[in-house]
């Protein structure tokens, strides 16, 4: 398991968040305070608070790739 921390700021970066993370068949969540949400679901990200950085724990051991498509969003 691997995490970082992103910032998603607008609508148009949560509809591009999940379709990098949908191509990938591993979990992936986004936590914020209490919360944790599938990093794949719209509705989801958007329950979150979108202020402040939002963790996201991705749930395999190669998470290079994942990283490299989320770079644009980390915090």
């Amino acid at each position: 398991m691997k995490s970082f921390n992103v910032k998603i700021s607008s609508i148009g970066d949560v509809k591009n968040f999940v379709n990098i993370v949908s191509k990938y068949d591993f979990d992936i969540d986004l936590i914020s305070d209490r919360y944790v949400v599938d990093a794949k679901s719209i509705m989801g990200i958007f329950s979150l608070d979108l202020t402040k950085p939002i963790e996201v724990q991705v749930h395999t051991d190669d998470a290079d790739a994942i990283g490299a498509e989320l770079a644009p969003y980390l915090a």
